[in-house]
């Protein structure tokens, strides 16, 4: 569970995953964003962990993807025929929100998850 952890990390990923590949990780210095907070909430399928629909369209990723210093993580979707983004598991996104401290992040993660919804598969 790596998105609320990404977003705060200030070396380059691909260093620190040559350097642990390569037994080097203690020769570089890896950094986080100071005085930053991160906040993930899980948008789940409706019944989920136990049975839960699956084809359902997921509107309003767009909008959600346009909310200030928030990163919408795709888990269980897939995009159909007609290139409708649909739900394909239990936890289907990952909305992460950034912040200075863990409120605002909360915030902006709730403000992108209000533009999402789940429809009927019928639609």
């Amino acid at each position: 569970e790596t998105q609320v952890v990404l977003p705060l990390l200030e070396t380059d990923l691909y260093e620190v995953m040559c350097a642990c590949c390569d037994g080097k990780l203690d020769t570089i210095d890896v950094r986080f964003k100071e005085n930053v907070s991160a906040a993930t909430v899980v948008c789940a399928a409706k019944g989920y962990p136990e049975s839960y629909p699956k084809g359902m369209a997921i509107r309003g990723l767009d909008g959600a993807n346009a909310v200030e210093n928030v990163k919408v993580y795709h888990a269980g979707t897939k995009i159909d025929d007609e290139k409708i983004t649909r739900c394909s598991g239990g936890r289907v996104l990952a909305v992460t929100g950034m912040g200075s401290n863990l409120t605002e992040a909360l915030a902006a993660s709730y403000k992108a998850v209000k533009q999402i919804t789940f429809e009927d598969a019928a639609t």
